[in-house]
């Protein structure tokens, strides 16, 4: 099963732990990700739910290319990494 695991600058701000879930593509596994644990998709997705401009996502040590509709294919062994941007100087 696929996994997804959020970097700990992103859990200062909101409970999102790694968890593994049955899915074919990133939007899938998002999708079910969310619905266990609603209050992280606003910190992932924008309005439009696409993926905010200062988060990465990473599938199998590679930047998704769909980040409008989130259709890069997961394998039954993918790990997904979110990543929040930080800034500063």
């Amino acid at each position: 099963m696929p996994s997804i695991e959020f970097t700990p600058n992103l859990h200062r701000h909101v409970d999102c732990p790694p968890e593994a879930l049955d899915a074919g593509t990133v939007g899938e596994l998002l999708e079910a990700y969310f619905d266990r644990w609603p209050a992280v998709r606003g910190f992932v997705l924008d309005d439009q739910g696409a993926v905010r401009k200062h988060v990465k996502v990473i599938v199998d040590g590679r930047n998704i290319k769909d980040r409008a509709g989130l259709s890069d294919a997961l394998g039954p062994a993918s790990r997904i990494h979110v990543f929040q941007a930080l800034s500063g100087g």
